[in-house]
């Protein structure tokens, strides 16, 4: 077999199954160190109280990087400000502390007539 030539998908159907769990506990481990690490050796670190406000709002900020520009791209390049319209709906209704589904719909209801409205 040439080195270079990558190995078909029938190859790689029959590779023992002791290769394929010793693959799956390598990936494992490479997940759960980065994340175990850190936790074990500075558990008993104590942070001074403003970098541990700071550390607070790291959820929420990423949540937010995460969340945005897939609000700004869900509805293609021309419809930006359908999809601003969308989320602003999604945020004032999640404001008001309404149920999930209802924020995801009023997200959803907020898009379609604005893109209605401008037609």
């Amino acid at each position: 077999m040439n080195p270079i030539e990558p190995a078909s998908s029938a190859s790689a159907l029959h590779t023992a199954p002791w290769a394929l769990f010793s693959l799956v506990l390598a990936m494992g481990l490479v997940t759960y160190l980065p994340r175990m690490l850190p936790l074990a050796l500075l558990r008993h670190m104590k942070l001074p109280p403003l970098a541990h406000r700071f550390l607070r709002f790291i959820p929420f900020a990423a949540l937010g990087a995460l969340i945005f520009p897939g609000i700004l791209s869900s509805t293609g390049s021309d419809q930006v400000a359908a999809a601003t319209a969308g989320g602003i709906t999604a945020v004032l209704l999640a404001l008001f502390e309404m149920n999930l589904i209802l924020v995801v719909a009023g997200g959803i209801a907020g898009a379609f007539l604005w893109v209605q409205l401008m037609l």
